[in-house]
């Protein structure tokens, strides 16, 4: 039998984002009918580059391309910063997996479907760009979700904390807003798009709350001073607020740990 490990970083460092897409998927099911094992591999790698095309050409996050709702051009910046994020959130799924070898068989089922879902969102974007006459890469972007993967590479509660629960959550805030402002384009395939990527994310910043508060309990760990002094220690500057707080109490998140954001930040 093939090991999950393996197969992750094998997906992982896939460049071709159809490719990806499909290993992401067969992973998923390959796993979901018992078909890999969880042998831990000897090494694991630290990866500054994950497997990514040559483009798009990553540039400071000031210099990506302003997007507006009236224009399709404008529409079609957006769909190609969203689909950006889509991309790297399935190398952050299989980063996941294929780097953190110790936890319970249930996890790697959480982040393989997760890996599984950001590959359909990505093609749906990917889809909706090609029937306008774009392509993923045609327009810069910038590298900031990787980077967060390298800063919490060496454990996965820090992972669980930053990734999900900071960065995949600030989806949750801007998504509906986003959809709200569309309506008025009348472009209900986009639409249709973003409510599904939408509703589909609750599930994995839930993910996230639960594998993280799940793990501060093994270690006796306050949630949410925890939380906190993460975001303290590795993300100097965030911002938090206004929340879409229906959306993030379904992800994982207390009226108090949205508060305490607003507090501290």
């Amino acid at each position: 039998m093939k090991n999950l490990f393996e197969q992750a970083l094998r997906c992982l460092l896939i460049d071709d984002p159809e490719r990806k897409v499909e290993q992401a998927q067969s992973l998923q099911v390959a796993w979901s009918e018992g078909k890999l094992t969880l042998d831990p591999t000897v090494d694991i790698r630290s990866l500054e580059v994950p497997g990514r095309p040559e483009r798009p050409e990553l540039v400071d996050p000031r210099e990506v391309p302003r997007r507006n709702f009236s224009s399709l051009k404008g529409r079609l910046t957006l769909v190609h910063a969203i689909a950006h994020i889509e991309f790297n959130a399935i190398n952050l799924a299989l980063d996941a997996v294929y780097r953190f070898q110790d936890m319970p068989a249930q996890y790697y089922t959480d982040w393989c479907r997760v890996a599984a879902e950001e590959a359909r969102h990505f093609m749906m974007l990917s889809d909706y760009m090609g029937s306008h006459g774009m392509s993923y890469g045609d327009l810069p972007a910038h590298n900031g979700l990787w980077e967060m993967a390298l800063k919490t590479d060496f454990d996965v509660l820090v992972r669980m904390a930053l990734v999900p629960r900071v960065l995949e959550a600030r989806g949750l805030d801007v998504t509906p807003g986003m959809i709200e402002k569309l309506k008025t384009t009348g472009d209900e395939k986009l639409i249709k798009i973003l409510q599904i990527i939408f509703d589909e994310e609750i599930g994995h910043v839930k993910i996230g709350s639960y594998w993280y508060k799940s793990l501060c309990e093994d270690r006796q760990l306050e949630t949410d001073a925890t939380f906190i002094k993460l975001i303290e220690k590795y993300m100097q500057g965030a911002r938090f607020g206004p929340f879409e707080t229906e959306a993030r109490i379904e992800a994982g998140f207390s009226h108090e740990e949205l508060q305490a954001l607003l507090d501290h930040f």
